[in-house]
């Protein structure tokens, strides 16, 4: 892209300077607008251009991974989604395009806190720097996930992912290669699945490791050795015997289990094999990057092998349909042809395009006009019933407001003058056993020598019961000793309670 030419320079000469041409053609040396004082006056376009071009100009804003909490989360029509990263101090505003979008198997929800791959740019109408995601994960997923998606983005860069490449596959191929490991179910789940739907095909195994160290360089060799085999067949003139669809497939496991079919020898074995490759690697919920190359991915081997091959009942079914449908329509088609033909004659004769034309343009003025009568009136219709629920809104607000006020001071009042510590500022006590804590209700739940701790407003006394004494007055009276200095006392107890109640 070619820069931008700068607009005129409006700074005035020195005092003392005298051009040499006193009307000058030269358009930059002209005087600055009044009010200037010779400062050079930006547009917005300018300096939002400006910015732009220094974003983009460090390298290091080019390929970054942002960790933060995603805000508030907006998906429109088009798919592509709009959200903020924010951490305690700043946010980042990001846009994720629908295309990167729609194959990421996790997708931004409100409050999550991930890490997002993309690139920061300036987006120049509204002026807003934004992050544009590329790859979105849970925080803390750990190093193979990251490891992922930067190969994914680097092989997505390069367009091996890209559904302009990807290739049909045959209708009925005559032959089917499966590359998988020869001792697993998998191999005999393909061809169970193969035999019930298509008999006519022959299933061709294609053996290789699908799991641990060597299996990158067994799957790759094992691609290799097909491909060299359809080679060989075709020099002898045998192409139609070559399988016309290889399934990479291996069962369900973890992501380590998978990482084989993330190798990027395999990815780049997957994008130049001479057949449509049909991938069907783990479970429904698994996903790999072979997964985003072949030609076809499969939630499953055996859903894999459903892909390739017709259901021969369909088959039948479709053939005899259109069997019937054949005859019938030969009996009839060529007694009606003719007056088709003479009845769209007479038809076309009567028909002006011109006049077609006006009615039509016409009928779409009045619909269109009819359109915009309607859309204006639901508007005001909305915007009046927005303005009367705003009117309500306030008093009731309001109301309520006040309500909740007066219940909470009544309940705090409730609450204050039930609490233990108002009767206790009356002058009662609480006296407990000092071995258990249990507070005691009756003199004969403390015998002679048990140690008491008598609580009162202000704190609380050590003693020790004597027995219990007759009433006196409005309460009990027992001997006790306080635990401090051993001396004798006689201390007035907790006014008697009735026994039926169970209060502190």
């Amino acid at each position: 892209m070619s820069p931008t030419p700068d607009p005129p320079d409006w700074r005035l000469p020195a005092w003392d300077a005298v051009p040499d041409d006193p009307e000058p053609a030269d358009e930059t040396l002209r005087a600055a607008p009044a009010g200037t004082f010779g400062l050079r006056v930006r547009s917005v376009s300018e300096v939002t251009r400006t910015i732009r071009e220094l974003v983009r100009s460090d390298d290091g804003l080019r390929d970054v991974w942002v960790e933060g909490e995603i805000g508030r989360v907006t998906v429109s029509t088009a798919g592509h989604a709009y959200f903020t990263l924010k951490d305690a101090r700043s946010q980042l505003q990001c846009v994720w395009f629908r295309d990167d979008r729609i194959q990421s198997p996790f997708q931004p929800r409100t409050g999550l806190q991930v890490v997002a791959h993309g690139r920061i740019d300036l987006f120049e109408p509204q002026g807003a720097l934004q992050l544009y995601v590329d790859a979105l994960q849970p925080s803390g997923v750990g190093d193979l996930a990251i490891r992922f998606e930067q190969l994914k983005a680097k092989l997505s860069a390069e367009g091996l992912f890209e559904s302009g490449r990807k290739r049909a596959l045959p209708p009925r191929p005559a032959a089917v290669a499966v590359v998988t490991s020869p001792s697993g179910a998998v191999w005999r789940d393909v061809c169970n699945v193969l035999a019930r739907r298509w008999p006519l095909t022959r299933a061709v195994l294609v053996g290789c490791q699908v799991q641990g160290d060597g299996a990158p360089a067994s799957i790759v060799a094992a691609l290799g050795r097909l491909d060299r085999w359809r080679d060989s067949l075709e020099a002898l003139g045998r192409a139609t015997e070559a399988p016309g669809v290889t399934i990479l497939a291996r069962g369900g496991g973890s992501l380590e289990d998978l990482w084989a079919f993330n190798d990027e020898r395999v990815v780049r074995a997957i994008a130049t094999h001479g057949a449509p490759v049909v991938s069907g690697v783990g479970h429904e919920t698994d996903v790999t990057l072979a997964d985003f190359v072949a030609d076809v991915r499969a939630p499953t081997p055996s859903a894999a092998a459903e892909l390739v091959v017709p259901d021969r009942a369909d088959v039948a079914a479709v053939v005899a349909e259109v069997g019937r449908r054949a005859a019938g329509t030969v009996e009839v088609r060529l007694g009606v042809a003719r007056r088709d033909t003479a009845a769209e004659r007479r038809a076309l004769d009567r028909l002006e395009p011109r006049a077609q034309l006006a009615v039509s343009r016409e009928r779409a003025g009045l619909l269109l006009d009819r359109a915009a009568r309607v859309v204006g009136d639901r508007m005001r219709e909305a915007r009046a019933g927005e303005d009367r629920l705003v009117a309500r809104l306030g008093p009731l607000v309001a109301s309520r407001l006040g309500a909740a006020r007066a219940g909470l001071a009544s309940t705090v009042a409730s609450l204050t003058a039930l609490a233990p510590e108002a009767t206790l500022r009356r002058g009662y006590a609480i006296a407990r056993r000092g071995d258990d804590g249990q507070i005691l209700r009756d003199p004969a739940e403390a015998p002679v020598g048990t140690t008491l701790e008598i609580a009162l407003w202000r704190g609380a006394l050590g003693a020790t019961s004597s027995g219990p004494r007759p009433r006196a007055g409005r309460g009990n009276v027992a001997i006790i000793e306080s635990g401090h200095g051993g001396s004798r006392a006689e201390r007035t107890a907790v006014p008697h309670q009735p026994p039926t109640e169970d209060r502190e």
